[in-house]
Parts: C-alpha cells; sequence; structure tokens
C-alpha cells in the first residue's frame, strides 16, 4: 500500500514502520467493508478542576503522519507539533467533545466522559461507520464500535484523537488559568498534584472545581454541598 509522505522533512524508515503498525485495527475494520472509521479518546477524567474533554479522529487510510503516539508519550513541544499536524491537515477529519465541571459533578466522570465522547462523534463532518474507541464500550446508537483497551498505544486513530483531545484541554486550563492564576493551572492543568492541593487548601475551590472529587473538599465542607 502507497504511503504519503511529507515532502517537507525526511523520516526516518523506522518510524513509517512503527505508524503503519498501528493501523492494524482500522485495517481490520476496512476489510470488513467500513470506509469512514473514526478513533475516539478522551483528556481530563483524573483532574480535580475543569472540563473532561474527548475527540475523535478520522484518519485516510493511506496518510501516515510522523510523531503521533500515545498523548503521554510525547514531550509538550512535540505534543503540540503533532496537534497542528493533524488539525490543519485537509484531509484529517476530527471532532471535539467537552462536558463541564458541573454535569461531571451531577452525573459523575464514567457519564461525562462517553457524553464527551459522543459529543465529539456529532462534531464530525462526516458520520463515521465504525468507531474505534479508547478503553470503553461506548453505547452509540447506530454506529458499531470496538473497544481497544490501550488503545492509546495500539491505534493510530485513538492515538491522534489522543493529542487531539489534551492539546484542546491542556490550553482550555492555560486559559482558566488566566481567570484563577492562584491555583497554578498553567503547570499541573487540573491534576491533583502537592502544589494544587497546597492551593485548594489555601484558597478553597474555584468555580470550575469539580466538588463531587474527595480532594477538592475537606469532609466536613463535602457534607454541606
Amino acid at each position: 500500500m502507497a504511503l504519503h509522505r511529507p515532502t517537507v522533512e525526511v523520516v526516518p524508515e523506522k518510524e513509517w514502520r512503527r505508524l503503519k503498525k498501528l493501523t492494524k485495527f482500522e485495517e481490520k475494520g476496512y476489510r470488513a467493508g467500513y470506509k469512514m472509521i473514526a478513533g475516539i479518546d478522551e483528556a481530563g477524567r483524573g483532574p480535580l478542576a475543569g472540563p473532561v474533554f474527548a475527540a475523535a479522529c478520522i484518519l485516510p487510510r493511506k496518510l501516515l503522519i510522523p510523531g503521533v503516539d500515545d498523548c503521554k508519550k510525547l514531550l509538550p513541544a512535540k505534543r503540540e507539533a503533532v496537534f497542528k499536524s493533524l488539525v490543519n491537515h485537509p484531509e484529517i477529519i476530527y471532532g471535539i467533545g467537552m462536558v463541564e465541571h458541573d454535569v461531571i459533578d451531577t452525573i459523575n466522570i464514567f457519564q461525562a466522559t462517553i457524553q464527551a465522547m459522543l459529543l465529539a462523534v456529532a462534531q464530525l463532518r462526516i458520520k463515521p461507520e465504525f468507531l474505534l474507541v479508547d478503553g470503553l464500550s461506548l453505547p452509540h446508537t447506530d454506529i458499531p464500535c470496538e473497544k481497544i483497551v490501550k488503545g492509546d498505544e495500539l491505534c493510530l486513530s485513538i492515538a491522534a484523537a489522543s493529542v487531539i483531545a489534551k492539546v484542546s484541554r491542556d490550553n482550555y486550563m492555560l486559559a482558566m488559568h488566566e481567570k484563577y492564576p492562584q491555583y497554578g493551572f498553567d503547570k499541573h492543568k487540573g491534576y491533583g498534584t502537592e502544589k494544587h492541593l497546597a492551593a485548594l487548601k489555601l484558597h478553597g475551590p474555584s468555580p470550575i472545581h469539580r466538588l463531587s472529587f474527595k480532594s477538592v473538599l475537606p469532609v466536613e465542607e463535602e457534607a454541606l454541598v
């Protein structure tokens, strides 16, 4: 199968072999007769503040973008570069879903993650025929899905979605840092680091903290919410 290779840079053959290996789940779908296959992943299930994001990404069958990988394996500068390569490519279709902190508090983070994923699929400009989902059995009403454990490590379109979701959420939290600089959201993006917990103890929760998360409120305050 011919591969599209960028003309502006020379990519080592090892990288192309790595990327091609990650297409095995998509290729399985193509052989089953599906043409539009979307990978789906989330970012922000664990933080104490901010929304949960999800992304859905449809990659053209013969297109491999250098550097695409599980977002957790990429340093921030590399992740940002891969993100730009994905979202600026005219042949790549992607959608982003976001569910706010107050909804997370109401329906729980698991249900909010599913809702964000469904929103991401709905944002795609072309409806996919098959969904590859990282770690979840997505209950979509009319699109078949496959759950892939550690999909962001094993599946190319899920890895691409992980980068889009992660960078999109990080950018959101950078904007929140401008509103609430005392919490250091620019550093930890809402995760429960030692400095974040210290800021919570000093300032109390911000308007975007998830009050249903145990680390956000002391026990005596939690009982009053």
